[in-house]
């Protein structure tokens, strides 16, 4: 699966007749990224997955860990393959996280206190054992990093937009604000461009469970007033042209949570990175352990490409990585500008080829992954956190990649 870029553009051909090439119009075009909550069910899967995660890599650093999770009424199912020296009492885990998420009332349809945990978790294979103990990928695959300028993150507007207020309606709920908020939530932030530049956003679409006796109409105003307005920047609302509001849009979002919808490790792989924006390789993260390329070299490429932009060699660039299972060495990796490098894109892949080494066991050890930093990672995006533990945010290569 692979998801391309919207704002690559075509060159533009020469006029007939041999006459130059009229002025480039610049082409205007509405982009759309989602986030969802802590409390939607892929996100409960995703959090329990790196809960398990950073149990055993708490204790035994060098776990081999694949944990996928599935979450319905009144049920959390976990299976993978794990290898450790470690041991979680998974049960008990599963049951700490989902409270904390807070799903803690059997009102929800989901509860803490009394939701049933089935287990099922095997040895990692030996036959992949063998090409990762040598220092090789633990599988085949090809990974994505992506940064540009359209926010201080380096990340793409509409997708931290989208995660400001999912964040927004975790914090209105948490702190009593808006009391009669449920754990289950999603936003979505259609912006505007003109070339490759954010002027205006034209929609947000939040739908949040809630208590069953809220009026529709009060549920409007509280989200309009507490959680859209504090998070959209004024200079890109036009009052000429209003923000189209969509709050709860079927009228009420009271069943919600895995009692409405069944959960799934990996399942909100575009909300854990770029919102759309640029290519996915298709890995999900959550639940995998470093010696995962999946995650690692999605880490380190996100690291490259936010070093390039931050370096002022790029306005916005891709990276692409590809491995062989139990090979070290990648088999391909390449930078993309789009045409906005202030050097080749020869040139830059050359610089991040002789700066980077792309063997997993190097990325682990450069980006410091066997740490327990996964869980934090689970819900509003792996990518543009400016938190402890998010080593592959770090712009510590600019003067490096400057030099050549």
């Amino acid at each position: 699966m692979s998801s391309r870029t919207p704002h690559s553009s075509a060159p533009h051909p020469a006029s007939a007749g041999g006459r130059s090439a009229a002025a480039p119009q610049i082409r205007s075009y509405l982009f759309t990224s989602e986030s969802v909550t802590e409390g939607h069910p892929d996100k409960i899967a995703d959090q329990i997955s790196d809960g398990v995660l950073d149990a055993l890599i708490a204790q035994d650093p060098h776990s081999r860990v694949a944990c996928e999770v599935l979450v319905t009424t009144g049920l959390a199912f976990v299976a993978g393959e794990i290898s450790s020296q470690g041991y979680v009492e998974i049960p008990g885990l599963v049951r700490q996280i989902i409270g904390e998420i807070g799903y803690d009332s059997a009102e929800y349809g989901f509860d803490s206190h009394t939701c049933a945990v089935i287990t099922a978790i095997d040895d990692q294979s030996g036959d992949i054992a063998l090409g990762v103990d040598k220092g090789g990928a633990g599988d085949q695959g090809l990974m994505f990093g992506y940064a540009c300028r359209e926010t201080p993150e380096l990340m793409p507007l509409p997708i931290m937009l989208a995660h400001r207020l999912t964040r927004r309606l975790a914090e209105v709920r948490r702190s009593g604000l808006l009391p009669y908020l449920r754990p289950d939530g999603k936003s979505q932030v259609t912006v505007e461009y003109e070339g490759d530049r954010p002027v205006r956003i034209d929609a947000v679409v939040v739908s949040t469970q809630h208590h069953a006796d809220v009026k529709h109409a009060q549920i409007v105003d509280d989200v309009t007033r507490a959680v859209i307005a504090p998070v959209l920047p004024p200079e890109l609302v036009d009052e000429r042209r209003p923000v189209k509001h969509f709050i709860n849009p079927t009228g009420q979002f009271v069943k919600g949570g895995p009692m409405a919808d069944t959960g799934l490790t990996g399942r909100k792989i575009i909300a854990d990175t770029y919102g759309g924006v640029g290519s996915h390789g298709g890995g999900a993260f959550s639940g995998k352990d470093p010696t995962k390329v999946d995650r690692s070299a999605s880490y380190a490429a996100r690291h490259i490409a936010k070093n390039l932009v931050a370096a002022d060699l790029c306005e916005r660039c891709e990276i692409q990585i590809a491995y062989a299972i139990g090979e070290p060495e990648p088999v391909s990796v390449m930078v993309n500008t789009w045409g906005t490098g202030a050097l080749p894109d020869a040139e830059l892949t050359r610089r991040v080829r002789g700066l980077w080494d792309l063997r997993p066991r190097e990325i682990i050890r450069a980006l410091d992954l066997r740490r327990p930093i996964y869980r934090r990672t689970a819900a509003y995006g792996h990518f543009g956190r400016r938190e402890d533990g998010f080593t592959w945010e770090l712009t510590d290569r600019v003067d490096d990649l400057k030099r050549g």
